[in-house]
């Protein structure tokens, strides 16, 4: 079986602190180590053993510098760019619509996650052989509360929240056609799990890891860089 791995990295990261579109001022352009956020989570992808190839959606400014970070790298995979859009919901359709028709599972990871580990990455796409559509997540170990204004309006159970990772695995086919069914209701997810929930597929969960960490404000790229220089015990 094929599976393409797509990673969005056409954000402007304004959280952390920094409006400017230039790549510079993007989290996943930020070194982390011996290269780029985005380079750093690409090579976890190329060493699972499940993934065939790596799609990254980038804006089209952004284009020659990702080229000259990939160019010193040697990957065993293909590593392919795609259009970047305006939103993570058309950068991801932008790969899809490049998606060869032979790829039976489609993976969604956030380019400025750089510490799944490839066995993680297997087990995820397994799973979504055998159930179709699966996310990683992690239980609240908070107190959640729903609030407006400022004001807290309920406390929600915490034994039924789970903190969305990604990777995000699915049949290829039922992540296009969840993709059709948004167009057409004019649907926005904050992931792709939201638009295949929207289509009416059941998502699984299974277990995430803490170190699977988002880089989306500084004090994140600081525990990056703790975690890159303390690699432990890998999930």
């Amino acid at each position: 079986m094929k599976t393409v791995a797509i990673i969005p990295a056409a954000g402007l990261g304004t959280r952390m602190g920094r409006s400017a579109p230039e790549s510079s001022a993007r989290k996943q352009f930020l070194t982390l180590g011996d290269a780029p956020v985005f380079v750093q989570t690409i090579r976890q992808f190329v060493a699972a053993r499940s993934i065939s190839e790596v799609l990254l959606a980038v804006r089209e400014d952004d284009r020659k510098e990702v080229e000259t970070a990939l160019d010193r790298e040697t990957f065993a995979k293909p590593v392919r760019l795609a259009p970047g859009g305006n939103s993570r919901q058309e950068s991801v359709r932008n790969c899809l619509a490049v998606t060869p028709d032979d790829v039976d599972i489609v993976v969604v990871h956030d380019a400025v996650r750089p510490f799944v580990s490839p066995r993680l990455i297997d087990q995820v796409v397994e799973q979504a052989k055998q159930v179709g559509a699966v996310i990683l997540g992690l239980p609240a170990v908070d107190t959640v509360k729903r609030v407006d204004q400022r004001i807290v309006h309920a406390t929600l159970p915490r034994e039924s929240i789970m903190l969305a990772q990604t990777p995000q695995a699915f049949r290829t086919e039922i992540l296009r056609r969840a993709y059709v069914v948004a167009e057409r209701d004019g649907f926005t997810g904050t992931d792709e799990a939201s638009l295949v929930e929207h289509s009416g597929e059941d998502v699984h969960v299974m277990m995430g890891s803490p170190r699977n960490i988002k880089i989306t404000r500084p004090a994140d790229l600081q525990l990056a860089q703790f975690y890159l220089d303390n690699p432990g015990e890998q999930e």
